[in-house]
């Protein structure tokens, strides 16, 4: 009822676009999402509030478990 409402990219195409999860610096908040490749251009996903969210972000798209997700600031 008063949680974000998930955006689902249609596609997620790993020639261009990366996985990142987005950090704060102030609070420690992590946002994942995805980053163009070309342009650097985030776009956020979901917020990460615990380890299953982060799961259920890389079962969403398809993202091996081996698959390193890099943060950013």
């Amino acid at each position: 009822m008063f949680h974000k409402k998930r955006i689902m990219m249609s596609a997620y195409n790993p020639e261009t676009h990366i996985p990142v999860i987005r950090c704060s610096i102030c609070n420690g908040e992590q946002v994942a999402g995805f980053q163009e490749i070309t342009t650097g251009k985030f776009t956020d996903i979901c917020l990460i509030k615990d380890e299953k969210d982060l799961i259920t972000f890389r079962n969403e798209y398809g993202i091996r478990d081996g698959q390193e997700i890099k943060k950013i600031y």
